[in-house]
């Protein structure tokens, strides 16, 4: 164990002398341990690795620096508040940060999703979204609406309520039955009719009369809400074909359903405007976020929910708790420093915009990958990127995983692997000749791999 008096910063930039007490998140543990991927530091559009090579970052991290890194105006918010007010109890108590935090959010959202709940995380949202669901139909008088649809391919978290309505079966073989009643959509992935589409495929808008069909074999009076992905990040990059949300959000009010969009990766700029609900013109009745929030700098999630339900819940004696459920660390004053911070930096750089203006370059060079060796789709839609490539017999994952590897150890560039998939999503202040760089390294490495 490492001396008490060897300085955090020397702690922070060196090899460990073990790796072994820490079990990793989904990550294969002994293969990382064989031969460890590093990161000591990062600024802007790169990391620095424990040997201190810059390492292009095509993955804003997990999906959450969308600004970038080590951004002056977050690091000195964090820092002040840590200095004048590092916790304060949220249940019974406030802070001032996190009304105002929520009012920005809510100036950002569609219209009529003016109420914000606060989480430490994307799955701590989508299992706060699931209770509110519930609390909702039951307080109007249909407790009976206890089911939930998601959608195969889905990805929701971690938490057993976000396991039970996502998609993804090695995520949820291992955990038991999970939460009973939930059922699935089909996914909108279709190689046959779209492959190599450029942006949203044309073909699958149809899919979304699946949704009848489990209403036909549950009845709409079990369900309470449907939970999508506006675009799915985690299961590769699906898209939704033009029409194909619309017709969700039509079903869903024809029934009396809650339609929830989980955009813990496509909100805070990812496809252009603040979230996807507004570039696509769907506006859901809750809508979880977390990842770019605080620009990944302090975990943070939260729910936008609709004026109708919040107003559900805001019945009965002044006195009594709305709502049984909340976190320690609900509205942390540093993760809401954090936020309100990255907001500020979001809006002064315009980077809602910059999906939409670097998306048709993206959209070329991504697809200027086409023709290479073993790559059988490339998706897009503003700046998300996914290069499918051919599953080697009898071992699924693997050449997607020595791309990934390949990219890191011999192109200094740091790509997410999702099985045979790599997936992009730069920080939004990305270049174009940073774009090149990434298309060029990722071209390399799939020629190189056989």
């Amino acid at each position: 164990m490492a001396s008490v008096q060897t300085p955090l910063s020397t702690l922070s930039r060196q090899r460990p002398d073990s790796l072994e007490a820490f079990w990793m998140p989904f990550t294969a543990n002994r293969q990382f341990k064989a031969a460890p991927r590093l990161l000591v530091r990062a600024e802007g559009m790169y990391y620095h690795d424990v040997d201190d090579r810059p390492i292009l970052d095509g993955a804003a991290g997990l999906w959450c620096c969308n600004a970038g890194h080590a951004r002056p105006r977050i690091v000195q918010a964090i820092q002040e508040q840590a200095a004048q007010l590092d916790f304060a109890p949220p249940f019974q108590m406030g802070t001032p940060l996190p009304f105002v935090l929520a009012q920005r959010l809510a100036a950002l959202a569609p219209a009529s999703l003016n109420h914000v709940f606060f989480t430490n995380s994307g799955s701590e949202a989508v299992d706060s979204a699931m209770k509110i669901a519930l609390g909702y139909h039951r307080l109007r008088g249909e407790g009976q609406r206890t089911r939930f649809i998601g959608r195969e391919k889905a990805y929701h978290g971690v938490g057993f309520g976000g396991l039970s309505i996502g998609g993804l079966p090695n995520n949820r073989k291992a955990f038991g039955p999970l939460l009973a009643g939930s059922d699935f959509l089909r996914h909108t992935l279709d190689l046959s009719r779209n492959a190599f589409s450029p942006g949203l495929p044309r073909h699958g808008a149809e899919l979304a009369e699946d949704l009848e069909r489990l209403i036909a074999l549950h009845d709409a009076s079990t369900i309470a809400a449907v939970f999508v992905e506006p675009i799915a990040g985690s299961a590769g990059v699906i898209l939704p074909a033009p029409g194909y949300l619309q017709r969700l959000r039509e079903i869903c009010d024809q029934h009396g359903i809650l339609l929830v969009f989980d955009e813990v990766i496509t909100g805070f700029g990812r496809v252009g405007n603040a979230f996807a609900a507004q570039r696509f013109g769907v506006t859901p009745d809750l809508l979880t976020m977390a990842k770019g929030l605080t620009n990944g700098a302090v975990p943070m999630g939260a729910v936008l929910v609709s004026d109708a339900i919040h107003s559900a819940y805001m019945q009965g004696p002044p006195g009594a708790i709305e709502l049984f459920h909340g976190y320690t660390y609900s509205a942390h004053p540093l993760a809401c420093a954090a936020a309100l911070a990255a907001l500020d930096t979001y809006a002064a750089e315009g980077l809602f915009d910059r999906a939409i203006e670097l998306g048709e370059y993206w959209q070329t060079r991504l697809h200027s990958l086409r023709g290479l060796p073993n790559v059988i789709d490339i998706r897009n839609f503003g700046l998300i990127g996914a290069i499918e490539l051919a599953a080697r017999k009898d071992a699924p994952g693997s050449r997607g995983y020595e791309v990934f590897e390949r990219c890191f150890r011999d192109g200094q560039l740091l790509v997410r692997c999702t099985g045979d998939v790599i997936a992009l999503s730069p920080p939004l202040i990305i270049d174009t000749d940073q774009i090149d760089r990434i298309v060029d390294v990722l071209g390399e490495m799939i020629r190189a791999t056989g």
